[in-house]
């Protein structure tokens, strides 16, 4: 028996997941529908959702305000909304331009407020639940090179805690995972882009994996299960929590 045949927790509920192409994203995605949720998956390069077993899977701009009302304004009701859209900047301020800065705003803070303002009206009537994706690099721990990062990431948890507050009386659940490092193609690229300044690959991938007690990265899948798990029936006495899935880095 497989683990298809075993949880089904998620039957008949029409799930949106944002930057769902590659990643943690996918990860939720494929797990939300394996677990029988009807997913409608975007991310802003509509290529990587090939392949993808989604009701719908096309291109949006989280941080494009319009475009987030237009796209969700096709759903009568929504019941599991993750969202996943995130960008790491590495520098501490001093090496944070004004360009830097608000590029991390735009896409990490802003796209949370677009997607989940424009979602939270269609989850009124039944309730839900809303996951966001934040990090252990924000309110929750500071780590070098992560300024613009860990303040935008603060800025989900905080988003994410209020949300929980105001619509606790309707039967919506707002959630945070934190993940620690996640072996992920966004992590692959961080690795490269610190190459170019610490001299090699190597040290590259040693000071990312240095910083993880349990001496590797997570997966997306891992993460993936654990959201599956908090958005479902099981989870529903879990709320307005920053929930860090990070290998023992907050110990």
């Amino acid at each position: 028996m497989t683990r298809s045949d075993l949880l089904k927790r998620l039957a008949g509920k029409t799930a949106i997941v944002t930057a769902a192409g590659q990643g943690i994203g996918r990860a939720i995605a494929e797990r939300l529908a394996e677990e029988g949720a009807l997913v409608h998956a975007s991310d802003l390069d509509a290529g990587l959702l090939s392949g993808l077993d989604a009701a719908s899977a096309e291109k949006l701009d989280a941080t494009d305000h319009a475009a987030v009302k237009t796209y969700f304004d096709r759903f009568e009701r929504i019941d599991v909304l993750v969202h996943a859209v995130g960008y790491v900047h590495q520098g501490t301020i001093e090496e944070c331009s004004p360009k830097d800065w608000q590029r991390s705003v735009d896409i990490t803070l802003t796209s949370a407020y677009n997607v989940l303002g424009a979602a939270v009206s269609k989850m009124k009537a039944n309730g839900g639940s809303i996951v966001t994706i934040g990090s252990v690099a924000s309110s929750t721990k500071g780590f070098p090179k992560r300024a613009a990062y860990g303040a935008a990431k603060g800025g989900v948890i905080g988003l994410t805690k209020a949300m929980a507050a105001d619509y606790i009386k309707e039967g919506i659940r707002c959630n945070s995972i934190c993940p620690g490092t996640v072996s992920s193609p966004s992590l692959q690229q961080r690795i490269e882009d610190l190459a170019q300044t610490m001299g090699s690959k190597e040290d590259a991938y040693r000071f990312f994996i240095d910083r993880q007690p349990a001496g590797r990265f997570g997966t997306p899948e891992e993460i993936a299960a654990f959201c599956a798990f908090l958005v479902s029936d099981e989870g529903s006495f879990v709320n307005g929590q920053a929930i860090n899935v990070d290998g023992g880095i907050t110990i």
